[in-house]
């Protein structure tokens, strides 16, 4: 049986793919990555609002705003929201004095609880580290790692008037990966925010 010119340039191209094919570099797939991400200079200006028990620094690329989502104890009139943009990023301040209905005890309790109980099962990990600060002032740090949605909280206090405590929150969904340099640079302004802090 005679071969069709067509048949002659079938086999021809597929030898010709052939030859190609095998001549090629192998390459695998590349890796996930994530945005480089330019950061601002470390800068600070002092939060020292009249009528707050409580003074510190925090960034100049950060606003302080009132939270508005606390109603029915009169400690919610020192609760406050600092907010990065740049980084969607919040911290929660909440702030209670120490009193007969607001014991130490109970407070220090629900700093632990706060840090624990709505994490423990997503968390890869919790590390406790004490705050003391050179301005009298101590308190717990809580480094959680995996993807909860916060991975920094402390609380500080003097153990006799006064309980502040702070997370660091993002507008995103809790990755650990892409979330990671960002909560390493934002953990530097609560550590210097914890260590300016100062009680009235």
């Amino acid at each position: 049986m005679r071969k069709t010119p067509f048949q002659y340039i079938f086999w021809f191209m597929l030898y010709g793919l052939l030859l190609i094919s095998c001549n090629s570099e192998y390459s695998a797939g590349k890796k996930r990555g994530y945005y480089k991400i330019l950061f601002p200079t470390k800068e600070y200006q002092v939060f020292d609002k009249p009528g707050y028990p409580y003074s510190f620094e925090y960034p100049v690329y950060a606003n302080v705003i009132k939270d508005s989502t606390f109603f029915d104890d009169k400690a919610g009139d020192w609760w406050i929201n600092i907010d990065i943009p740049r980084f969607n990023g919040r911290i929660h301040i909440s702030y209670k004095p120490i009193s007969t209905i607001n014991r130490f005890d109970s407070l220090n309790n629900d700093g632990y609880k706060m840090a624990y109980k709505q994490h423990v099962d997503i968390s890869t990990g919790i590390e406790e580290r004490r705050i003391q600060t050179s301005n009298n002032i101590g308190g717990m740090y809580f480094d959680l790692g995996g993807n909860t949605a916060t991975a920094n909280q402390f609380f500080v206090t003097d153990t006799v008037r006064h309980f502040l405590r702070g997370a660091l929150y993002f507008d995103a969904t809790p990755n650990a990966d892409s979330l990671g340099t960002v909560n390493d640079f934002l953990k530097k302004d609560l550590e210097h925010l914890i260590n300016t802090l100062k009680w009235r």
